[in-house]
């Protein structure tokens, strides 16, 4: 797996460390540990999981001391057993302790996400369908998440509104219905930029179809209401379901045809996966 450029994941680390060193960093440490002490650790994981997020460890690390040395051992998008050691870390014992949580806070809750797409994607094996995200991200850390459902093995939707033109209900009801909102999106976007639709009934569907959107998002349709829609498309936009998808349902929605399946749980629900640091 492709990590992300330091650079995007650097400020995200630097404000998570400032939060927590507050005014007079790690006074623990300072009180506790000589100046010139070294410690080795190691991060591992003490669940089953898809690993995501090393570089916000390494990173933390590197902030406080750059001289440390940080060895990936399991790298991003491999699974781990419990007990895996997905990286060695060695430097000064200060900064090991003072950016401990940081680390393991973004490795953590990456790798949760990245486990859980890992579950879905599973899940959908054999059907064609794809699992992919949503916005539905904690602010200020969508990068981050967004690149560890890809290590989950999931697809990113849109980053942001400005990447492409999703219509919603309430975009709908504000132009007087979803053919208008497709026409007349159709008439502002760029040839580089897709247009996907929302619709709630196989009547809007319809109705979708006339303009050409891209895509049409397909919102809490039943199983049947799936399936009819997928026959009624006949290939002439990339359908996506959302609403109601869970790992109990994930299945039985992918098996209908559809291309694509939205899952918000990816980034909003997922837990967070247990790692630990310890001496080595």
């Amino acid at each position: 797996m492709e990590p992300l450029p330091d650079l995007l994941v650097r400020p995200i680390v630097d404000l998570s460390l400032a939060e927590d060193l507050g005014r007079a960093g790690d006074i623990t440490g300072l009180a506790c540990i000589d100046a010139d002490a070294r410690l080795s650790v190691v991060f591992a994981s003490r669940q089953d999981g898809r690993v995501s997020g090393l570089a916000c460890a390494r990173l933390a690390l590197a902030a406080l001391d750059p001289s440390a040395t940080f060895e990936v051992v399991t790298p991003d998008g491999a699974d781990a057993a419990p007990g895996t050691v997905l990286a060695r870390a060695k430097g000064d014992a200060r900064a090991v302790l003072a950016t401990e949580r940081t680390g393991l806070n973004l490795l953590g809750r990456l790798s949760g996400i990245a486990t859980l797409t890992r579950a879905y994607v599973r899940l959908v094996e054999g059907t064609g369908a794809t699992i992919v995200d949503t916005r539905k991200t904690t602010p200020g850390l969508r990068a981050l998440e967004k690149y560890a459902v890809r290590c989950g093995g999931g697809v990113n939707h849109r980053f942001g509104l400005d990447d492409a033109i999703l219509i919603k209900d309430n975009h709908v009801a504000a132009c007087g219905g979803v053919g208008e909102a497709v026409r007349r999106a159709r008439a502002f976007a760029g040839h580089l930029v897709k247009v996907e639709v929302e619709v709630d009934g196989l009547d809007q569907l319809e109705d979708a179809l006339k303009h050409g959107p891209d895509v049409v998002m397909l919102d809490n349709f039943s199983l049947d209401d799936l399936k009819t829609a997928v026959a009624l498309a006949k290939g002439r936009a990339v359908l996506e379901a959302s609403g109601g998808v869970n790992l109990t349902t994930v299945r039985a929605i992918a098996q209908t045809g559809v291309d694509v399946i939205s899952v918000g749980a990816l980034t909003h629900s997922a837990p967070v996966l247990d790692i630990g640091l310890d001496a080595a």
